[in-house]
């Protein structure tokens, strides 16, 4: 990394009222924490172990702590929003697959720390905190992805146990994690009502993974097979046929920190387009002098902090005035996400056809944001969560 890029954590952004100093202490410990990281860059056939590798080091740094309650090895009393974005961003800004390996710490045990009980949540999250556990939160299916509604796996109760049957997919952590927070549709009812939670390990019988799914900025990703699982039922998480609702809670805890990665990508792709500005020749001068990149970076510019100022205040909403999050944290991750896609869309046309030679900063980070355009929610989804949360406020 160039050293004319100011870190993070000396940046007039944590100066803003929504941040303490303990704050840019923890992105202080993580970005030294990247810093120090000389990873091979991550293929299908290293991804798994580069993974494994990450969350071992980060739970050693005890970057971890921030995915899980004080109570169980955390930072905070609660898993706080704002130390999820920071941590995000800044490991996005350096390390695409680190920021996913520490997103899904939190994202996967997540609905444990919420509504797990007391003997779960012991045995699961001092070992998350640790790094020496990784877990993954299983939601989706072929006909269940935006739709939650169309979710066919099933969980029938027989002689104090829960038989799971059906298939996950899109399943992030699929294939590597030791535990999972899977949810099957317990009774017939209308829509998301039915849908319940459960912790599944993946030694179970009846447990395995039939697919593994390669991506273009590549993480472990899979298709899970549940044929006659049997769980004790008391791995059921929360109360049966609220499932969905713990899933909601989750994600509006988690899906803030996907703006924050997102404000990482294009964090990072803005210092590489302005440093090339300065130091790109052309026509007699720099790139910089042309007024059209100028106009280019003042876009940047306005789209990073617009978006910034959203991530904050839905993670300063959550942390410091306890007030549901639902709309706020859909538009940051709306903002952030499809802002975070056209800055590094500008940036790589700034480096012309050096830009997507791979191998190049731009190229990776290209292949590492779309992705974040679609999971935790699609940007086209999240549009329907803040639209029908405006309604239901204005009726």
């Amino acid at each position: 990394m160039s050293t004319d890029f100011v870190p993070l954590h000396q940046r007039e952004s944590m100066d803003l009222p929504f941040f303490e100093p303990v704050h840019r202490d923890y992105l202080k410990r993580v970005e030294a924490f990247a810093d120090g990281r000389s990873d091979p860059p991550a293929t299908p056939a290293n991804v798994d172990a580069c993974c494994r590798d990450l969350v071992q080091a980060m739970g050693r740094a005890g970057l971890l702590r921030a995915s899980v309650p004080q109570a169980y090895g955390g930072d905070a009393p609660t898993v706080e929003s704002r130390r999820l974005v920071l941590a995000r961003e800044a490991l996005a800004y350096r390390h695409g697959l680190a920021d996913f390996a520490f997103a899904m710490q939190g994202l996967g045990s997540g609905a444990i720390s919420l509504a797990g009980s007391e003997t779960l949540k012991a045995r699961i999250l001092p070992s998350v905190a640790a790094g020496e556990c990784i877990p993954a939160f299983a939601l989706s299916e072929k006909a269940a992805g935006s739709d939650a509604a169309g979710m066919q796996c099933r969980a029938r109760l027989e002689d104090g146990h829960y038989v799971i049957n059906g298939e996950k997919t899109w399943i992030s952590n699929g294939g590597i994690a030791d535990v999972y927070t899977l949810f099957a549709r317990t009774e017939e009812a209308a829509g998301t009502r039915g849908i319940s939670a459960f912790v599944v390990y993946p030694d179970d019988p009846g447990f395995s993974v039939s697919e593994r799914i390669d991506v273009m900025a590549p993480h472990p990703l899979a298709t899970l097979r549940l044929d006659n699982l049997r769980i004790p039922a008391d791995r059921l998480l929360g109360v049966p046929g609220e499932g969905f609702k713990l899933a909601m809670r989750t994600l509006d805890i988690f899906r803030v920190s996907v703006a924050g990665a997102a404000l990482g990508f294009a964090r990072r792709a803005f210092d590489e387009a302005v440093a090339h500005a300065r130091s790109r020749q052309l026509f007699g001068g720099a790139l910089g002098d042309l007024q059209l990149t100028q106009s280019k970076l003042g876009d940047m510019a306005v789209a990073i902090d617009g978006a910034a100022l959203l991530t904050y205040r839905a993670a300063w909403r959550r942390d410091v005035q306890g007030l549901p999050t639902t709309r706020e944290a859909a538009m940051a991750k709306l903002a952030a996400t499809e802002n975070a896609q056209a800055v590094v869309d500008m940036a790589l046309q700034l480096f012309g056809a050096r830009g997507v030679r791979v191998g190049e900063t731009l190229e990776s980070l290209y292949r590492e944001i779309r992705a974040l355009r679609i999971y935790e929610g699609a940007s086209e989804v999240q549009k329907i969560i803040i639209a029908r949360d405006v309604l239901r406020a204005t009726a």
